[in-house]
């Protein structure tokens, strides 16, 4: 090997020179291009939710006068907005979890007969009814129960006159706390069906055939598999009904004239009685009582939702 030899071999190989950068503005520009079809949504946002949100945070924590104060506060620990607080959220738990439970069987049922060979329909329609009853709410659905099995409901007058049955004539239950549950049930089951479908549909055929393949029983399947992989969807979608339950509002003042015995009621009850006047700031110190109970509740379900997503895919 000859010295010139020595030396090419020495000598570094020479790269490609680096693309050059773009210019900064236009990637700025294109990041904004990117984005700009999602403007509208955040402005949706920023008008009908931040922007709320700040006034009841606000408001909450100044007087009438404009000045900090924790008077509004103070004054929702008493035991009156504290007992709304607390069947509130019995309210809330109790519908949450009957929602939840008998959701869950229907879209199990409905996802089983799909995966059985069924043709389509019977989960189309199921899908469909419940898209529409998850959304009826408000003065038609108090309406709706009102005339069924309140105290001069069809319902109510047909069995007392066909069969002296007295089932819904004795008292005002479904103007109280036991008929807020029946009324607020009506949607949370179809809502739940909605929401833990996917979830249902998830589970693979394959798993549960592994499963009896090893000798294992349904119960081991559920209790092994298919179990601890909806564990967390189910309570994700559970939490969505607490949340959806806490908030509501139309469907309790449609139904309850008159006592406020939840949250939403005593909101309306400080902002529009005559006796309450000049105790705006008391109303927003409820509603941000409120949105920091529904906070605490729509982050334990994204983080649910987030374990569930690997999932579903």
């Amino acid at each position: 090997m000859t010295p010139e030899t020595d030396l090419a071999a020495e000598a570094p190989t020479p790269t490609a020179p680096a693309p050059p950068r773009p210019h900064r503005s236009r990637a700025v520009l294109r990041c904004a291009l990117d984005h700009a079809g999602a403007l509208p949504f955040f402005a949706f946002i920023a008008v009908f939710l931040l922007w709320p949100t700040l006034i009841v945070v606000s408001g909450a924590f100044t007087d009438s006068n404009g000045a900090f104060s924790l008077d509004n506060l103070t004054a929702i620990t008493g035991p009156r907005f504290m007992d709304a607080f607390g069947r509130s959220i019995w309210l809330s738990l109790v519908t949450a979890l009957l929602g939840a439970v008998l959701g869950a069987l229907l879209a199990w049922a409905v996802s089983a007969a799909g995966r059985s060979g069924g043709d389509g329909v019977t989960r189309r329609l199921v899908t469909a009814l419940s898209s529409v009853l998850a959304q009826f709410g408000g003065v038609m659905l108090a309406f709706a129960f009102l005339a069924t099995v309140g105290l001069n409901g069809w319902l109510t007058i047909m069995l007392r006159d066909a069969f002296g049955l007295d089932l819904f004539a004795g008292g005002n239950w479904l103007y109280d706390m036991p008929g807020l549950i029946l009324v607020y049930c009506y949607f949370q089951i179809p809502l739940m069906f909605i929401v833990f479908l996917p979830a249902m549909d998830g589970l693979r055929v394959q798993w549960g055939e592994a499963n009896a393949s090893l000798g294992g029983t349904g119960w081991h399947y559920w209790r092994h598999i298919a179990g601890p992989i909806l564990a967390p969807a189910f309570a994700g979608s559970a939490l969505l009904l607490f949340a959806n339950s806490f908030s509501s509002y139309a469907t309790a003042a449609a139904l309850v004239s008159q006592g406020d015995p939840i949250v939403p009621l005593q909101i309306r009850n400080v902002l529009t009685s005559e006796v309450s006047l000049g105790q705006e700031g008391v109303g927003y110190a409820l509603a941000f009582g409120m949105v920091v109970v529904v906070a605490v509740v729509m982050s334990l379900y994204a983080l649910l939702q987030r374990r569930t997503s690997r999932w579903l895919r």
